[in-house]
């Protein structure tokens, strides 16, 4: 089932997700949703608060970017926990399915560890490069609350002033489903 993608202003955008439980009802449902929701959304990378679901998961898919460089990787993490970022800050432009129509160039530390369940509930420890590592960063920031835009300089935030609040308002076309913290 297509969901829609929460837009910019939803207070459930700055929430940190609650952990989810093995027993969580309807879970094996919500991440094939939330991949449907994805790649209908034409993104990499989905986190439940982006569907409104104030939950630790996340999903990506980053075939988009496949080459010999960087691998497809496609993936489910609940309950993830960042142990280790490392390496030199790599600057890249990201882009939000929640704050459309907006691209600016984030540094992330090009190396991760980090430790989640999967849709089993098995634990993994593992370690990211490249761009697996920067969306997991991207997808990790959203269950803790944090957007890309935190991530650029103030000046650029004021800059993009007037377009963040026109995506808040709903003033905003996309292809894509979407819930607007105004329209509600």
């Amino acid at each position: 089932m297509i969901l829609p993608i929460v837009a910019y202003g939803d207070p459930i955008l700055r929430k940190k997700g609650s952990l989810v439980q093995k027993d969580h009802d309807g879970l094996e449902m919500l991440i094939e949703s939330m991949f449907e929701t994805m790649y209908e959304s034409h993104g990499v990378g989905l986190a439940a608060p982006q569907i409104n679901k104030s939950i630790n998961l996340f999903i990506l898919d980053t075939s988009p970017f496949e080459d010999e460089k960087y691998p497809n990787l496609k993936k489910v993490f609940i309950n993830a926990e960042i142990l280790e970022e490392s390496g030199e800050k790599w600057e890249y432009e990201e882009g939000c399915l929640s704050i459309p129509h907006i691209r600016e160039n984030v540094n992330r530390k090009p190396s991760i560890l980090i430790k989640y369940q999967d849709e089993n509930f098995d634990v993994i420890e593992e370690s990211f490069d490249g761009i697996a590592a920067r969306v997991i960063q991207h997808e990790y920031d959203h269950i803790k609350g944090i957007l890309f835009i935190d991530h650029i300089t103030e000046f650029k935030k004021r800059l993009l002033k007037n377009k963040l609040l026109n995506i808040s308002k709903g003033n905003i076309d996309v292809s894509y489903k979407m819930r607007f913290p105004t329209l509600r």
